[in-house]
């Protein structure tokens, strides 16, 4: 039976919390005060912490520093209201599992409890949040900070993050060749990068290669490499992406634009597993793992003939696709913050936070351009920012008035822009208004006026 300390002064809901988590088969504790509860954790190990970031005469964000110091291992859940975006993410930063917006439902505690108890904890939970390139997906007990060596990535909680990190360690371990697809900026490179960290390759090269930016004529010389004297040019013996890749995950991002020559060229060395520098007739052995990436329909592809169904199949063992930041909206926070600190890290910089009036804009906003829009608007922010929060007269100006942009474009009102996210919402949460609502980074009162204002039928 997991044991459980709550940690909040308000005792006719601490006691109510503590009465349906026990009939829940948890053992739970309570405590009112930080004294009291210092104390217990203090004389007895818990395997989960819930507690409120509010607490009288004590900062929340401390409380959690001692709690970690005092035992690493405990999993602590955060409450916090809808309005502290920053809390939360301070909360993430100094090693919380989870954050919970008040008000919640029985089941959304419940699920969030039981997620933790299934993670391992790590004694360095303090690690904060870092980020690769235009990314998405991370290793770690709490639920989405990453560093941004080796390929790792950031690990959103959204149902869409979670679903794109199974499948990464679904495949890893394989040898299966994989396709990747999704819009541009959604982190298809560092995806690829994950599965190859999280395989048995992982000591080997990984080499990626953009084929848009290969010219046709160039593209066998890059693939297979050359021996010096085949072509002018060719001033001394080279090798190529294969060899360089061998034992290790070759990357062919934008594969739909190689040539058909190119890819009938691919193709035999992905059958025979063997290659031929130009000029050469010696047959070098490779043994390469291959990922492909794609923001193009390749079954449309190979309907036109433009690309060979042959080699579709054998590229497409395996398909993931990388949701949009829009399908991942809750996991907008998180990829924020690691953006902040990757481009603190590359500027010199400190800033440490956003202003409320940023984090509304970043809410409304759609990001077309998505993870590589969000990571760009932030360095660019940071680079512009002098005091210790990015504020909105750092943004530029499609970020700050996305309906104008919108409008124009499409015939697209804010309010009918609103009217759609509210929906959304509604829909990704089975129309759990609790759920939506957190969703949106609204209180329910908010979403239930917007609801009677818009005369939405649900």
């Amino acid at each position: 039976m997991p044991n459980l300390l709550i940690i909040e002064d308000d005792a006719a809901f601490c006691q109510m919390l503590q009465k349906f988590l026990t009939k829940r088969g948890y053992e739970v504790e309570t405590s009112f005060t930080v004294p009291d509860a210092k104390q217990k954790i203090e004389s007895k190990a818990y395997d989960l912490i819930l507690t409120d970031l509010r607490l009288p005469d004590y900062d929340g964000i401390q409380l959690l520093t001692d709690i970690k110091s005092v035992n690493p291992s405990t999993q602590v859940i955060v409450m916090t209201g809808y309005a502290e975006v920053g809390s939360a993410v301070n909360a993430m930063k100094k090693g919380a599992f989870d954050y919970i917006s008040k008000p919640f439902t029985p089941d959304e505690i419940v699920m969030v409890l039981d997620n933790a108890l299934k993670v391992p904890a790590t004694p360095n939970e303090e690690d904060g949040p870092r980020e690769d390139s235009a990314d998405g997906v991370a290793t770690k007990a709490k639920p989405a900070l990453t560093a941004d060596k080796g390929g790792k990535v950031v690990k959103g909680i959204s149902e869409a993050s979670k679903k794109l990190d199974d499948y990464i360690k679904l495949v890893a371990p394989t040898d299966m060749s994989v396709l990747i697809t999704g819009e541009s900026g959604t982190g298809k490179e560092v995806t690829a990068r994950a599965i190859h960290d999280n395989s048995n390759r992982r000591d080997f090269n990984f080499v990626a290669v953009d084929c848009g930016a290969i010219p046709k004529e160039l593209a066998t010389s890059e693939f297979f490499g050359h021996i010096k004297g085949s072509f002018t040019g060719a001033v001394e013996d080279k090798i190529g992406n294969f060899e360089a890749a061998n034992k290790g995950t070759l990357f062919l991002d934008e594969v739909g634009n190689l040539s058909y020559e190119n890819q009938i060229q691919l193709l035999r060395a992905l059958q025979e597993r063997k290659i031929k520098r130009v000029g050469s007739t010696k047959e070098i052995e490779v043994d390469v793992r291959i990922i492909t990436a794609t923001n193009e329909d390749l079954t449309d592809a190979v309907e036109k003939g433009s690309f060979r169904e042959d080699l579709y199949h054998r590229l497409n063992e395996f398909s993931i696709e990388i949701p949009s930041l829009e399908d991942r909206f809750e996991d907008l926070i998180l990829f924020a913050e690691n953006f902040l600190a990757k481009a603190n890290a590359n500027l010199g910089k400190n800033v440490q936070g956003f202003s409320k009036e940023v984090w509304e804009a970043f809410q409304l906003y759609r990001w077309p351009g998505n993870l590589r829009e969000l990571q760009n608007v932030i360095k660019r922010a940071v680079l512009l920012t002098v005091g210790d929060e990015v504020e909105v007269s750092a943004l530029p100006k499609e970020v700050l008035q996305p309906q104008e942009k919108v409008s124009v474009a499409d015939g697209f009102s804010k309010s009918e822009f609103e009217k759609e996210r509210i929906i959304k919402a509604l829909k990704k949460t089975n129309f759990n208004k609790s759920k939506a609502a957190k969703l949106l980074q609204v209180t329910r009162k908010t979403l239930y006026n917007k609801i009677n204002h818009y005369n939405l039928d649900l």
